[in-house]
């Protein structure tokens, strides 16, 4: 029984929380956006069991999907599903039963966001089974990360702002981003296999369009924090997270796989100092 537990906690990756991490960043600068630093702390812990529930669903559904792929791929060919520990009918059920636990989560919460809910849980299924047919796979699993923005603003105030749609936009330009640095640790072994990545489809030029992209991201958000008036705190993080975007484009410059993966998971600070700006700067206005 322990077991097959291990199992199920390995295939819903919660012994490596650095995607819930990333899932969680933006959606609770939203909440902290929406509710002006004073989110109603029920709605922030519903929606961080959300992430916690939906990174994990994606997770199996990832490997679901991967389970005749990831045995191929250096880094993947441990997962439960790859090695036949879980079987695919355990982790259809296992992967249902997450989608239960977050459907229920979302009683609390008003119809509009259980209608953005249902984009959500709709990119984040299609998101494993587009690498087959498209190089752009990180531009759907962005858009599904991206649905918390907009959600969160539902939650609290009910509506969608121009300040949400910006933030929307920004989240989906960085998950684009390190998700590109992600598929450069497997793109030799994507290539063999025939699965397709940005990191594919920029080639050569993977550097420079990850550059454009953090560059692309940062400069919404400095809109974001000119519409807000946000004062010195928010903009100190967000001068952290250039630094951090400077630091990753030094990781990856000589494309090595443990250097991408580094600059990959570097992205949770860069996300906590935004955050940590964010809240900051709401706790100590006078």
């Amino acid at each position: 029984m322990a077991s097959k537990l291990n199992c199920y906690i390995r295939l819903m990756r919660l012994d490596k929380p650095i995607g819930i991490y990333l899932l969680a960043w933006p959606m609770l600068w939203a909440l902290w956006i929406a509710g002006q630093g004073h989110p109603d702390y029920l709605i922030v812990i519903i929606f961080l069991i959300g992430a916690v529930l939906m990174r994990s669903a994606g997770c199996v559904i990832n490997d679901y999907a991967d389970r005749k792929i990831d045995a191929h791929i250096a880094r993947t060919k441990t997962r439960p599903l790859a090695t036949g520990e879980v079987s695919p009918r355990e982790a259809l059920i296992l992967f249902a039963v997450l989608i239960f636990m977050a459907a229920l989560s979302l009683l609390w919460l008003n119809m509009l966001t259980i209608q953005l809910a249902f984009v959500a849980v709709g990119l984040a299924t299609l998101y494993p089974f587009m690498k087959r047919f498209t190089h752009l796979p990180q531009f759907v699993l962005g858009a599904a990360f991206a649905c918390s923005v907009p959600m969160a603003f539902a939650a609290i105030s009910n509506q969608l702002p121009l300040i949400a749609w910006l933030l929307l936009g920004a989240t989906m330009l960085w998950v684009v981003a390190y998700d590109t640095m992600y598929a450069m640790v497997d793109r030799d072994d994507d290539l063999k296999i025939g699965v397709k990545s940005t990191a594919i489809l920029f080639g050569s030029h993977d550097r420079l369009i990850i550059g454009l992209l953090q560059l692309a991201m940062l400069a919404l958000l400095v809109i974001v924090a000119k519409m807000l008036a946000l004062g010195i705190y928010a903009w100190l993080g967000l001068l952290c997270a250039a630094g951090l975007s400077l630091y990753q484009q030094w990781l990856i410059k000589d494309r090595q796989a443990q250097r991408c993966f580094q600059a990959f998971l570097n992205n949770h600070y860069l996300g906590a100092l935004i955050f940590s700006g964010l809240v900051l700067d709401y706790a100590l206005r006078p």
